[in-house]
């Protein structure tokens, strides 16, 4: 084919000066020329995932070429600090004794709320239980209300089995304010919607424990995690009884991975009760059932050679 002289576009056009366009041309690398028109197009910003999904490459050769841009100084790296990540808390700053006390000489909340505390627990709070307190109440920001809920909380959560207090330490009180903190559980009615919830969830297991017959212990670490998913997923107490049931009869004991493949599969199903169960994924028990309610015990109806055998003993009886 002749060579030709073609005509390009006048809109929405690129300006790329004549040195660059050597030194592109130079390079023999296509891929360098795509992605350097590529950051043009992007006003600079180049992603190295999107531009190997348009240009079907890898991100690894796409880096060497944009090494070979930054080498002829086509491109060059911008050295930007990357945004700083959110501040955890989880350590109080140093406060001192003379900050505790010239918080309560002020007249500051802060003195009815000790004093509050120390009736709750029953004890009156050393200078290191007060700069822990203090830390809550300053660190955290958390309001007053919210603190006197958080140490009922943990009052509660310290209950031995046979129901007799054992008072929760501050350290354990300031471990679980962070906890609160983080869930941003900063209000009254958040606090009391976070206990209803957790109390709720701990019935619940309760009932699932009592349905699994696991009685006298607690829970393990990953037998709780297979009823917290369970419970995530939407799964009733009988729906739970059902997979039991289940997995007994199939393998003789509570078998936690079978049981969970049950229930996987009911949730692929989108059964999460008892009586969907049944309806959908009988398995056929409920019709066996009725079968051998209507089929008297031990009788079969008799076969017709067999009633023909009969006939034929029954006419030699008469002739004898």
């Amino acid at each position: 084919m002749a060579d030709m002289r073609y005509v390009l576009p006048g809109s929405d056009t690129i300006t790329l000066s004549g040195q660059t366009a050597d030194k592109l041309i130079r390079t023999g690398n296509g891929d360098a020329a795509l992605l350097y028109l590529y950051a043009l197009r992007t006003g600079g910003f180049v992603s190295l995932r999107q531009a190997a999904e348009i240009f079907s490459r890898s991100e690894e050769e796409l880096s060497m070429s944009m090494e070979q841009l930054n080498k002829l100084g086509l491109l060059k790296y911008e050295e930007t600090a990357a945004p700083a990540a959110p501040a955890v808390k989880d350590e109080l700053p140093e406060y001192t004794a003379a900050d505790i006390k010239q918080e309560i000489e002020n007249g500051s909340v802060f003195a009815a709320l000790v004093q509050e505390i120390q009736k709750r627990l029953g004890k009156m709070l050393s200078s290191s239980d007060l700069i822990k307190l203090f830390g809550i109440y300053d660190y955290l920001g958390m309001p007053p209300e919210v603190i006197l809920q958080l140490v009922t909380y943990c009052i509660h959560e310290n209950k031995r089995p046979d129901g007799s207090a054992r008072i929760p330490t501050l350290r354990y009180i300031e471990k679980a304010a962070y906890t609160w903190e983080r869930e941003g559980i900063l209000s009254l009615e958040l606090a009391e919607q976070y206990i209803k919830t957790l109390e709720e969830k701990r019935s619940l297991i309760g009932r699932i424990k009592r349905v699994l017959q696991i009685n006298g212990r607690a829970l393990s670490s990953s037998e709780r995690k297979y009823i917290e998913s369970w419970i995530t997923r939407g799964f009733s107490p009988g729906a739970i009884e059902l997979a039991y049931d289940r997995t007994v009869l199939k393998t003789g004991k509570l078998a936690w991975s079978y049981m969970d493949s049950i229930i996987g599969s009911w949730h692929s199903k989108g059964l999460y009760t008892a009586d969907e169960i049944q309806a959908k994924d009988g398995k056929g028990t409920s019709a066996a059932k009725k079968k051998n309610e209507t089929k008297p015990s031990g009788a079969s109806k008799p076969s017709p050679s067999e009633l023909e055998h009969m006939r034929k003993f029954l006419e030699k009886l008469r002739e004898e």
